[in-house]
């Protein structure tokens, strides 16, 4: 097999095997690459992803295999996000001519987006009153949450079960696709939202104070670690898998009112869930690699063992896709999670007219306004070169093309 990737060296620290071969790779990135390469513990190399680009704490795009230690920072704080897709058996010609009344059912059945000062009132992404089927969800993650909290009193003031079953703001979203023979699909992405996002800042927090008391110098101090053995390090790992869990049920509880909601919108029922995947893209795992067992953490990319099944979708008017996985032991096992971002928001808001967002996204039933040009098809690399970049990675199972588009 022709080697595909890059290899960046720097004076200290593993390799970097990089899938990048044309595709964006700021200089920003690479330095935040080759500082988290020189960490001692780090095992083998980094492997990075096609569509890498500048994280906070930690490269978005990359795999991070370590030996007796975690980086809270590389989780980062949307901990568990990740995509889930089903085949539906509705076809193209069971969707009337025009979506926006499935488009307004989804926005009705999932909340989404965030209200300015939501602490005067009930924020719109979030549940008012829990439905019954969120309730219920909520049982398998309550007891787990609530020997959290006492050990963490600041996880009690979170949005947690009311967050449950909500999609949140950015890049997250909910689609409609059809693939190339026209059958109909669901997309979404999301993660472990508020209480997700606090369990991370907690942790990274946490490890700061600990590489200061324990006076450890970093190349940069957010990628503050947790040693392996350490009441810390069993309390985060504890924490990283509920919050593990619990976006992956977020997006099952989501898929289902989805299933409902363009039921009722079409008045017809009809089998979803034919082929479904559920896959995380920013999580640590324990894994085998290279006769060791290790920790691997991929922020901003998807297991990809052979044969598994993982979603990479593009931005609003692109295509995104259903893989499969090749198994390349020098990835870890592991492939892109999406297009890559190549323009900041503030910046894409700057660049990119409304004009040219609504030529990008003709086609799709979705938002058309100024304030979701921050992710406009130009702010990300363009798909088929990261598809490209990664042909040793995964092989593609189903091409998608999204038709209704809902974000916060």
């Amino acid at each position: 097999m022709c080697r595909k990737y890059e290899v960046v060296q720097g004076q200290k620290g593993v390799p970097i095997k990089a899938w990048t071969r044309d595709v964006a790779f700021e200089q920003a990135a690479k330095q935040q690459l080759l500082n988290i390469a020189q960490l001692p513990f780090v095992y083998k190399w980094l492997a990075v992803m096609p569509d890498v680009h500048l994280g906070k704490g930690a490269t978005i795009g990359s795999v991070v295999p370590t030996v007796d230690c975690v980086i809270p920072a590389a989780v980062g704080v949307d901990i568990g996000c990740g995509m889930m897709a089903c085949k539906t058996s509705l076809n193209a010609s069971d969707l009337p001519e025009h979506l926006g009344g499935i488009r307004s059912a989804i926005e009705q059945a999932v909340p989404h987006g965030r209200s300015a000062r939501a602490r005067k009132g009930r924020d719109k992404g979030a549940w008012g009153e829990i439905p019954q089927d969120v309730a219920n969800a909520w049982r398998a993650l309550a007891p787990v949450f609530d020997q959290l909290q006492e050990k963490h009193t600041v996880l009690k003031q979170t949005n947690n079960v009311n967050h449950l079953g909500t999609l949140g703001t950015g890049n997250h979203f909910i689609e409609v696709c059809l693939d190339e023979q026209n059958s109909v699909w669901f997309m979404l992405h999301s993660g472990s939202r508020g209480v997700g996002n606090r369990i991370g800042t907690h942790f990274i927090e946490l490890a700061k104070k600990e590489m200061e008391r324990w006076q450890i110098q970093l190349p940069d101090r957010d990628l503050a670690y947790l040693p392996e053995g350490s009441d810390l390090f069993t309390d985060y790992m504890q924490s990283v898998e509920w919050a593990q869990n619990y976006a992956r049920i977020n997006r099952e509880v989501m898929m289902q009112r989805v299933i409902q909601a363009v039921q009722k919108a079409l008045n017809r029922t009809f089998e979803a869930h034919v082929e479904a995947v559920n896959c995380h893209h920013n999580y640590v795992n324990r894994e085998h690699h290279y006769g060791k067992d290790v920790w691997i953490t991929r922020k901003g990319a998807v297991s990809a063992r052979e044969g598994q099944l993982g979603i990479i979708p593009g931005s609003m008017g692109a295509k995104s896709f259903i893989v499969r996985g090749k198994g390349n032991p020098e990835s870890f096992n592991s492939c892109s999670h999406g297009a890559g971002r190549v323009m900041s928001r503030t910046q894409a808001k700057k660049v990119v007219s409304l004009a040219e967002h609504l030529a990008a996204t003709q086609g799709v039933e979705c938002r058309k306004d100024e304030a979701v040009i921050d992710e406009t098809p130009a702010a990300y690399k363009p798909i088929d070169n990261v598809m490209a970049a990664q042909s040793d990675l995964i092989e593609v199972v189903y091409t998608l093309k999204q038709i209704v588009c809902v974000k916060g």
